[in-house]
């Protein structure tokens, strides 16, 4: 079975969220028509997220 999810206050769970819709978005873009300043601002946006989402872990962590 397995364990219980941690509870995340309604900021947490709205910051999981988006991170989890803009991965999906990336996801779901086809690099290829997107062309270089595109891709640029997807790996930006995603360094945002994966920031906001190791910040996340460590205040659960805490």
């Amino acid at each position: 079975m397995p364990p219980d999810p941690i509870p995340l206050d309604p900021a947490q769970q709205a910051r999981r969220d988006f991170a989890r819709m803009a991965l999906a978005e990336a996801r779901s873009t086809e690099l290829v028509k997107v062309g270089e300043p595109g891709l640029i601002l997807l790996v930006e946006r995603l360094r945002g997220h994966l920031d906001e989402a190791l910040s996340l872990i460590d205040e659960i962590a805490a």
